[in-house]
């Protein structure tokens, strides 16, 4: 599995940050973002590209490296990260065994590590190590503003994504977010293996299901 755990005081995050792919990797592209550097990302892990290579090739591909934060994982788990020069506000990153962690606009730069911390110290799945960060992260101070958006995107050997859940404009959207997962995670399998084969979709109870 890869994936992404992300929040923000702005709309719908996850729609432009997050990118993942299955057996590739996971580029988030922040700040001001360019969901293109994330998109591109994945193609050159795609071709075999190292984590710190996708890096340079993204860096050097943008005239406004200056304005992007990225973050990278690929397929053998290794990190590479930058924040360029005009990165808003307090900003940091924290790099882990096969996971890193990356914010702007934060109201302490500890953050990123608080985040790293509560991930290697999980033992759980992928999906709640995830938002195990996100949730160590705003206990740590998170956006120095109110955060607004959250989202979780996971990949694992199907070529969609078997997690993609996300709270565009709430009050408190990590929690959401974790009251969501609480309500996906027991049937996200129901929903992966009747698309390889519908024969083992199972009864969900809904009215008109029988």
């Amino acid at each position: 599995m890869f994936g992404i755990a992300i929040s923000s005081s702005s709309p719908a995050v996850a729609a432009r940050c997050s990118h993942a792919r299955a057996g590739t990797g996971v580029v988030a592209s922040q700040n001001v973002t360019d969901p293109n550097l994330g998109i591109s990302g994945l193609e050159m892990l795609g071709m075999g590209a190292t984590a710190e290579e996708a890096l340079a090739r993204l860096v050097a591909s943008t005239p406004f490296a200056a304005y992007r934060q990225l973050a990278i994982v690929d397929a053998q788990g290794r990190v590479a990260g930058r924040s360029g020069a005009r990165t808003l506000g307090i900003y940091a990153m924290a790099k882990g065994t096969g996971c890193i962690a990356a914010g702007n606009l934060l109201a302490t730069p500890d953050v990123p590590g608080r985040m790293i911390a509560a991930f290697e110290a999980s033992r759980n799945a992928l999906p709640s190590r995830l938002l195990a960060a996100l949730a160590a992260g705003l206990e740590g101070g998170g956006e120095a503003g109110p955060v607004r958006s959250a989202g979780l995107l996971v990949v694992r050997e199907v070529t969609w994504p078997v997690v993609d859940l996300r709270i565009d404009w709430h009050d408190s959207p990590i929690a959401a977010l974790r009251d969501l997962w609480g309500v996906y995670e027991p049937q996200m399998e129901d929903y992966v293996r009747p698309a390889l084969d519908p024969n083992a979709a199972p009864s969900f109870g809904v009215p008109g299901d029988e």
